[in-house]
């Protein structure tokens, strides 16, 4: 799979994938969206994003869920 918006540079963030090559990290507009912001609030705060970067995320997000499997404590 393909991401277009979804960077990793060692320079930036540390080399975690980040939103366009932007400092803000995919797992942090995750865990937004995973708090309960919606897109709109999301957007409004962060208005150098696009309606598309938070769709690549979670497209990112579920193509990182299918390849691993972690086991989790019973």
């Amino acid at each position: 799979m393909k991401f277009e918006r979804i960077t990793v540079n060692p320079n930036v963030c540390t080399g975690k994938p980040c939103i366009r090559g932007l400092r803000l990290p995919v797992s942090r507009l995750l865990g937004l969206l995973a708090s309960g912001e919606t897109k709109e609030t999301i957007l409004k705060a962060y208005p150098y994003l696009e309606p598309e970067d938070i769709d690549e995320a979670l497209q990112y997000a579920a193509y990182l869920a299918e390849e691993e499997t972690v086991e989790l404590a019973k």
